[in-house]
């Protein structure tokens, strides 16, 4: 566990720098946060975003995906990009004090389990996923594991299509070979995608969506 200070305030944080608790957040918070972010001033801007993300949280328990902040907000990708330089998770949600992970699953489901298991449509490969379906171990992702995954997502008709695999395979492909994560920025703009067709190919987003079925994770 990691703690952030700021204006005489200690806010403790998880692995991967947000905010442990969202009921802790505040202004000052924000403010400190976003300096952490590459972003030295709030503008009325990145307030409007940062309020619908928190008034999405506080009334639903869920963070909104980036489709829906967009348009929401009115502001293209582009535009998102600008105002939080470090993407749209580690950028933005960090400084509304709101993990993507943070969703309504039942609190019990936690205590339960703690690591989940996917068998592979054929054979007798096994895939050990956490609570949230991802992918514990990206080395042991292969198609079946996207497919499995597909299929028990929103993707349109359960199938992956050329478009799907373009951006599952770019995003492999930026991991293994610079050992980290694109954000959804360069992901679209790598793979001639625009903010709606990404959504419609992925209607869970692009961390509950893209990345699980690429089998990848925002990790520290």
């Amino acid at each position: 566990m990691n703690s952030f200070q700021y204006k005489n305030a200690t806010y403790e944080l998880d692995a991967q720098g947000c905010l442990l608790d969202p009921a802790c957040w505040n202004r000052d918070f924000a403010e400190g946060m976003a300096r952490e972010c590459d972003i030295p001033v709030l503008s009325s801007e990145h307030w409007d975003v940062i309020n619908y993300v928190r008034n999405v949280y506080d009334k639903t328990g869920v963070c909104p995906t980036i489709f829906a902040a967009c348009k929401a907000s009115g502001l293209r990708p582009q535009e998102m990009q600008k105002l939080f330089p470090t993407g749209y998770h580690r950028g933005l949600c960090r400084v509304a004090g709101v993990h993507y992970r943070v969703s309504a699953i039942p609190y019990g489901e936690h205590i339960r389990q703690s690591v989940a298991d996917l068998r592979a449509l054929s054979g007798d490969k096994v895939y050990a996923t956490d609570v949230r379906g991802f992918l514990v171990d990206p080395d042991s992702w292969d198609e079946n594991f996207a497919v499995h995954r597909a299929m028990e997502m929103h993707i349109p008709g359960g199938k992956l299509t050329d478009d799907h695999w373009r951006v599952i395979y770019y995003l492999r492909d930026v991991h293994q070979v610079q050992h980290r994560i694109p954000n959804i920025y360069e992901t679209c703009e790598s793979c001639d995608l625009d903010l709606d067709t990404f959504e419609r190919l992925f209607p869970d987003g692009y961390h509950r969506g893209a990345l699980k079925i690429a089998g990848l994770r925002f990790v520290k």
